[in-house]
């Protein structure tokens, strides 16, 4: 069952920029930690982003650290993954996680709310 909705990924040239949304019509982002994952090929699935919901520094993977920046519409439920200068190495399916089991977390096993994924493709 899918509980996340993203949306936004493409195929972009390298330094390019895209933003990633996911929706929920079911939960809210007011009050569940939230994150952003990543899986490239043949690679294991990665934490990107996360955020928690009573507010303070999100989290950032060293490796997207001043290039992407994570933020919630709270007004629209609506959860972003803003990416600039995008890198070939930033190619992968993303996927926005959620969980209301905790306040934050980076790691990817505290999560149970899952979207179904987004295609980002960085061409060089």
């Amino acid at each position: 069952q899918v509980q996340l909705a993203e949306s936004g990924g493409g195929v972009v040239q390298a330094g390019g920029s895209l933003r990633l949304s996911c929706v929920s019509s079911t939960h809210t982002f007011s009050s569940t930690a939230v994150g952003w994952f990543r899986q490239g090929p043949g690679k294991d699935r990665e934490i990107v982003a996360a955020d928690s919901w009573l507010g303070g520094s999100p989290y950032y993977r060293d490796s997207v650290k001043g290039r992407f920046t994570i933020s919630r519409d709270l007004s629209r439920n609506i959860l972003y993954l803003q990416m600039n200068d995008l890198k070939p190495e930033d190619t992968a399916v993303y996927y926005c996680a959620a969980t209301y089991r905790v306040e934050f977390s980076d790691r990817l096993d505290d999560y149970d709310l899952w979207g179904q994924g987004t295609q980002v493709t960085v061409s060089s």
